[in-house]
């Protein structure tokens, strides 16, 4: 073989053997990483599976409990409670009531349960007769509060008085939607205002214009650095769990409450863990005799 073959055979061979060097030394790992776990089950991780045993099992025993129709309390939110009273003085005044869905897509969760409480806002507009105006900042949004609206006026009886020109897109720009709702706002002056939805810098442009027309203003999001601003501005406001849980307040439908019921168990059990490891933890400082304990329990919940 001639001599320029033989180096580019060479060369070759060096260049896929430094291209493997990585995949050899991953593969060692793993094998490394298997033989040392051993069984099927990790150990380390059973505390994790009992506790999504027991949460996911007390959604499920809620559910069924639910079905049977057996009566289920759910805290009052006066949030949802004062959405008629709201609509109602918007009709009496003769204004319009303003919805704004937030300003993500419908693949955040928040638009989700904001779209939810939006279809219960729309039937008792519905009902009144009242000018609802729903601008968005997505078009699948749009799509979907008229999809929302319209099957809402359906169940009000009143399919006549829909008017999709009244849900419209304005723009994907976070503050050209801002500028545009705003100003609609300082022009038209809307009785009611609400805000349900993921709100972030806005969500104070919001709730002053809106107080500064004497609207009353409902607000719900679960952004933790945003509800300050809607608490002070607004008069009612769903705070994080609050918003999540509208859907089941406001329809009853049994499973959804059913299902609220057991995530309360679930929040429950972690909020016991958490007291009685602060407790153990602190006792352990006063009484070393108590480290042990403290350790196992640790160790119990996979810390």
């Amino acid at each position: 073989m001639d001599r320029p073959h033989l180096t580019c055979l060479r060369r070759t061979s060096t260049r896929l053997f430094v291209a493997a060097t990585p995949i050899l030394l991953l593969a060692t790992t793993v094998t490394a990483a298997a033989e040392e776990q051993s069984g099927w089950i990790n150990t380390a991780r059973v505390p994790l599976l009992i506790a999504l045993v027991l949460i996911c099992g007390a959604v499920i025993a809620g559910i069924a409990i639910a079905r049977t129709g057996r009566p289920l309390h759910i805290r009052k939110l006066a949030a949802l409670d004062a959405v008629e009273e709201a609509i109602g003085r918007a009709t009496e005044m003769g204004r319009s009531v303003l919805f704004v869905p937030g300003i993500q897509d419908m693949t955040d969760i928040q638009t989700v349960a904001g779209v939810t409480v939006l279809g219960r806002v729309a039937k008792i507009a519905a009902e009144y007769d009242a000018r609802l105006e729903v601008p968005t900042a997505r078009s699948i949004v749009m799509a979907a509060a008229r999809e929302t609206v319209r099957a809402a006026h359906y169940s009000a009886g009143r399919p006549e008085s829909y008017n999709e020109a009244n849900i419209y897109y304005i723009t994907d720009e976070q503050f050209g939607y801002v500028a545009a709702v705003t100003g609609k706002m300082v022009r038209e002056k809307p009785a009611a205002c609400f805000y349900m939805g993921a709100f972030y810098a806005e969500s104070l442009l919001f709730a002053e214009n809106g107080n500064s027309i004497g609207a009353i203003q409902i607000a719900g999001t679960a952004e933790p650095s945003q509800l300050p601003f809607f608490v002070a501005a607004c008069d009612y406001t769903l705070i994080g769990e609050e918003f999540f849980a509208a859907s089941a307040y406001l329809s009853g439908e049994r499973d959804q409450l059913g299902s609220v019921k057991g995530q309360d168990f679930g929040k429950l059990l972690i909020t016991a863990a958490i007291l009685i490891g602060c407790a153990l933890a602190t006792a352990a400082v006063f009484m070393p005799s108590l480290t042990d304990a403290a350790s196992t329990f640790k160790a119990i919940l996979g810390g």
